[in-house]
């Protein structure tokens, strides 16, 4: 069963999901420290194309279905326009201020 974006636990994952399913580049953005990283299936890429490539020019969007962790792991179906939709995994490492310091995402 999906839990809704509204009702995750952690508030700044709860509005990274919301950025993401909206398309809002900028809210994502404002989510992370100015020297966020994040790794795909276990490899570090460069943050601004990936999330260009992945998310924004592509119609990101994630259907979360089981949060750990207190909110912040994440097993989701996500699914964009390249790759169709797949089951992931998501991690954050969330700053004292409510930023996103890392995120790491794959295959789940």
């Amino acid at each position: 069963m999906t839990i809704q974006p509204a009702k995750l636990s952690d508030p700044t994952v709860r509005a990274f999901v919301a950025a993401v399913n909206a398309h809002d580049r900028e809210a994502f953005l404002s989510l992370l420290t100015d020297d966020a990283t994040m790794s795909d299936d276990g490899s570090d890429r460069d943050l601004g194309e990936w999330i260009d490539r992945e998310i924004f020019s592509s119609n990101g969007h994630l259907d979360v279905d089981n949060e750990s962790q207190g909110g912040r792991a994440l097993i989701a179906n996500y699914r964009n326009d390249t790759w169709g939709e797949m089951r992931t995994r998501w991690s954050f490492d969330v700053t004292a201020d409510g930023r996103i310091s890392r995120f790491e995402t794959g295959q789940a």
